[in-house]
């Protein structure tokens, strides 16, 4: 099976991290092709960010390398609903995936996330997900996403002194890593925390895994069936769904 991992941020630096995280527990079989979105902003810490990174993941999903499911790997989960409405193939966001997994390890869990504004998002996906019951606190750490892969910034000790509060603080049993760019340190943070620290991009891949192994495919009924066909204007007239979008997005094979 191919499981297309979409970075919806143009720095290629972490589309190439977040790769190596999900090859590195991807089943014998499982080709993981990760792409670094066309358009966008070079890191995504805000609203006006996520729905900018939209039209770069639209742009992935419809015209490049069809996959059996494909991954958002963007903790904001920017486009998860938009995306599923665009293929019968399904569509996981890490922030969804990582929760969730999170629920079967534990009961209760604190997310640790980069900037304030991005602590603020994650708590609206706790509560769009449901979650309000299994996550005990969101925590930022005011460093930057692009920061992360910088050794001079000391995010390995400022995210790990994050989580030491949270288990001690927050008295939760596990970590979610509020970040794909933190899917490096997963280890190094289990390592030391002795609890469950669940990456999202890791949760993502394996639960598409079983989701395609399942046979199970996105719903065309309801809210998540394809576009509808309509006249689209300005800068978006390119991305107008017409009469024959359907069936073109049906037809999509994994070459």
């Amino acid at each position: 099976m191919r499981i297309k991992l979409i970075n919806p941020n143009t720095t290629q630096s972490m589309t190439d991290l977040i790769g190596d995280a999900a090859r590195a527990v991807a089943a014998p079989g499982t080709e993981i092709l990760a792409v670094t979105s066309r358009s966008g902003a070079a890191s995504i810490e805000g609203h006006y960010d996520e729905a900018m990174s939209i039209i770069g993941l639209v742009d992935e999903i419809m015209d490049g390398p069809a996959a059996d499911a494909y991954v958002v790997a963007c903790f904001g989960d920017p486009g998860l609903l938009a995306a599923r409405e665009l293929t019968g193939a399904p569509v996981f966001g890490i922030a969804e995936a990582a929760m969730h997994a999170a629920t079967f390890v534990a009961t209760g869990f604190s997310v640790v996330t980069t900037l304030e504004r991005t602590r603020i998002i994650a708590e609206h996906l706790v509560r769009n997900y449901g979650m309000q019951n299994h996550c005990r606190r969101v925590r930022a750490t005011d460093v930057p996403v692009l920061e992360l892969e910088k050794p001079e910034s000391n995010a390995r000790a400022i995210i790990l002194a994050e989580c030491e509060r949270a288990l001690s603080e927050d008295r939760s049993e596990a970590i979610v890593l509020g970040c794909a760019g933190m899917a490096d340190l997963a280890k190094f943070l289990e390592d030391r925390l002795q609890v469950p620290v669940i990456d999202g991009v890791v949760a993502a891949v394996k639960f598409a895994e079983a989701i395609v192994g399942m046979g199970l495919k996105t719903s065309k009924r309801g809210d998540l069936a394809y576009p509808l066909p309509k006249t689209y204007r300005g800068k978006l007239a390119g991305y107008a769904p017409d009469t024959r979008l359907a069936d073109r997005l049906t037809a999509r094979k994994v070459s």
